[in-house]
Order: C-alpha cells, then structure tokens, then sequence
C-alpha cells in the first residue's frame, strides 16, 4: 500500500506509475480527495476535543466554586456529541481511503523498463547455454509416461483438470528436490519455516493477494479462510504489526508449501503437462529489511535462487521485468527461466521481487532504526525455487537418446538412485 500523503505529493507520478503497469490512474484523484478530507475531519476533530478540555477545566473549577454549572454542563454534552458525529466522519472517510489505496499498484522502481508485454522485458545475462543434443529430445509429458513417473490419467479422476500425480522415481524426485532446496538455503542464512496451508483473510491482503487477485485464489466457503497461493503469503505476515531492531535486520526465512491457485486454466494450449497446474510444490524465500538495503538484498536473493540452478548446471537466463509484467505488489521484478529443450522454450522457475514497503504498510511492519526513529521495512520475496518447472528441466535436460534420465549428482544422496530409466512394456 502506498503512502497517502506521498500519493499527494506526488500525484503525477503515481499516476504514470499506474498508468506504466496497466493500473487505473483515476483512482490517484480519489485518494486524494479522500485524503484531504480525512485531514479536514481530523484538524476538526482535533479542535473540538481541545475545546472540550477547556470546558471540561472550567466545570471542574466552577463545580469546585460551588457556582452554576448547568450552561458548561450543557455545552460539554453538545462537545462530546459533535465530536462522536465526527469521528463516525472520519472512521468512515478512512474506510474509504483504504478502500481505495487498496486498489494503486507500487511504484516501479527507475531502473525498471517501461513495457507492455514480455518483448519488453530485459534479458540481464545468461550464465549457462543451452547444450547441444545430437538426438531430438524428448518433452517431459513424453518423458513423464515412458519412465512410469506421472500418471496423467489418473489424475484426471481425481481431482479434474490441471492437477498432478507424481509416483515411484519422480514422487521420490521431487521429495528429494524440496529437502536438497531447504538445505540448500538454511545453509546460507535462511531460518526454516513449516506454515499452515490456510491462512485468514487479511493475511492475504497483506501479501496483496486481495482485493484485486480473489478469482484467482481458493476461497474457503465455511470459514475465513484462502488455501495459499505461495509460502509468501504466510511468511510476510509472521512479524505483522510488530516493530523489529535494526540491528536484528536483515529477516532471512524459507519455507516449503504446496501452491493452490486457480489462474492455471486461463492459459489454454500452455496447460498441457506440468507447466501450469492448480496445486504445485515450492520452497520460497521472504526477506526483511531497511530502505537503504533492499534493491542491494535484491541481487543477493537472485544469486540465492540462481545458485541452485548453477549446482545442477541447468541451462537459464536472468530477465528484468517490463513494468506491465511485474506483480501487483513490485517494484522491481528479475525472472529466472530455464531452458527446457524438449519444450522448447524458457520456462520461469522464480520470480525475485522487491516490493519496498508496500506489503509492510498493509502488515505494519516496522523497524526501529540507529537514531530510534521507527519506519516501515522493506519486504522481498523470491521462488527459491518452483518445484514443476525445475522437474521438467532436469528431465528434459539429463535424458539420453535411450530415454534414461540421469540425476545430477548433487542429489544422489537425497534421492538414493542415479538414473531412472523407461520402464519395460
């Protein structure tokens, strides 16, 4: 959520923001409407309750004198009910303001490029190539059958469309993949979470979920609740409404969850296989930090990310995001893809972004800086990484022209086997 008295200031430029990543700018006009009439009911509100501690001073001294005090006793009664008329005003003039801040996207950050779609996204670099097979490879919806690893049948019966059995080898895969990540990751600073799968409404606001995102979330209908879309979600709000120390800055934390989200089936041709499911499994890493650190925090949690792709030497690219293709919530946006070569095409395996303290304004999330003065963090949040973009590349990437798929060898202590290979018709 952005500040309303820097929306005010800045009325311009909030709403080119708006403007730059496909927002509404009319509401910037009613924010500050609003705004001003709060500060109006305010700056009254403030000069009735003065005026009532005169009136109050005076009676208790004319009551003291024994003198007539029904003219105060009456003019303190008409105070109080102007000042309870006033500050209904202005409860319900702050409902509507934060109705409507709700509803502006953050501000991009100036090294962001200004863009409509994906062909205006920045490719930043491209540290492993795509290797050359000298067969044609296979996708992994074919690789998934031949090994006997996803049942895409089955599935179906389950649960519907766009939803995912992973068995035998590639169950164990994937488990073997989340543990490696997690270790991976706590050993570079991060403080492991287990979270519940279903958080309450405003934790997914805080996150910035909501408004804007609910048709794309699993509402619960018996209670006040959403299934989780991202571990970030959770994570975000676990220092909600607390004040941290500087010192104690920067909050390193990950975590394992499955993913539910319903946006998958708007995607058409691209739902086939793994690419864009329901419900898939991700480790995530949330970071919390100062204004002056976190673009610096940034690029330390791409590397993070990018590290684990380094180790199983997957072919990838790091792109800047356009203004238009970053998240409701960001300021500045890098995409990591793989290349997955029976695909075809790059697949994004994390999305790192700094999203300033606009989901530290919805969480009140604060910290106490050098000086003692208390300011709002920063939040970050990065895919450390997706777990079905990451399978398709390994499968894709290790198979040979026989069809066996080679383990990288970071994980042969977690997943117990080297190879898995077609299974025998």
């Amino acid at each position: 959520m952005l500040d309303p008295r820097f929306i005010l200031e800045n009325k311009e430029l909030v709403k080119q923001a708006q403007k730059n990543k496909g927002q509404d700018d009319s509401k910037v006009d009613k924010v500050c409407d609003l705004y001003n009439r709060r500060r109006e009911i305010q700056a009254k509100l403030d000069q009735l309750r003065h005026d009532l501690k005169k009136a109050s001073e005076e009676f208790a001294k004319l009551s003291k004198a024994g003198g007539n005090i029904e003219q105060l006793k009456s003019q303190n009664q008409r105070l109080r009910d102007e000042i309870k008329a006033l500050e209904n005003e202005h409860n319900n003039a702050e409902s509507s303001l934060d109705g409507e801040l709700a509803w502006l996207t953050n501000i991009p950050h100036e090294t962001v490029p200004i863009g409509k779609d994906e062909k205006d996204n920045a490719v930043a670099r491209e540290p492993i190539k795509a290797k050359h097979f000298d067969f044609k490879p296979k996708d992994h919806v074919e690789l998934g059958s031949s090994l006997g690893i996803i049942d895409w049948d089955r599935q179906t019966k389950l649960a519907g469309s766009n939803f995912l059995i992973l068995k035998g080898k590639g169950a164990a895969l994937e488990r073997a993949l989340i543990n490696f990540m997690l270790d991976f990751h706590t050993k570079r600073g991060y403080t492991e979470f287990t979270l519940p799968h279903i958080v309450q409404e405003r934790v997914m606001f805080n996150s910035c979920q909501l408004p804007k995102f609910r048709e794309d979330m699993y509402e619960l209908t018996r209670s006040d609740g959403f299934l989780i879309p991202t571990a970030e979600v959770p994570l975000v709000s676990i220092h909600m409404e607390e004040i941290l120390e500087h010192n104690d800055l920067p909050k390193k934390y990950t975590a394992y969850t499955p993913c539910f989200r319903r946006e998958a089936g708007s995607y058409g041709a691209q739902t086939k296989g793994m690419i864009r499911i329901h419900q898939f499994d991700k480790v995530e890493l949330v970071k919390i930090t100062t204004p002056e650190e976190s673009f610096k925090e940034l690029e330390l949690i791409v590397k993070d990310a990018e590290a684990i792709l380094q180790t199983f030497s997957i072919p990838y690219r790091v792109i800047v995001l356009c203004t238009r293709e970053m998240s409701f919530a960001s300021a500045k946006t890098y995409d990591i893809e793989l290349w997955a070569p029976g695909s075809d095409r790059w697949l994004e395996v994390s999305s790192c972004s700094n999203c300033t303290d606009f989901q530290a304004r919805r969480a009140k999330i604060r910290f106490r800086d050098k000086d003692g003065k208390v300011k709002f963090a920063h939040m970050l949040n990065g895919s450390g990484v997706a777990l079905p973009r990451l399978f398709i590349a390994i499968l894709e990437n290790y198979q040979t022209a026989d069809g066996i798929v080679h383990i990288p060898e970071p994980l042969w202590e977690y997943t117990g086997f080297k190879t898995i290979e077609p299974i025998q018709k």
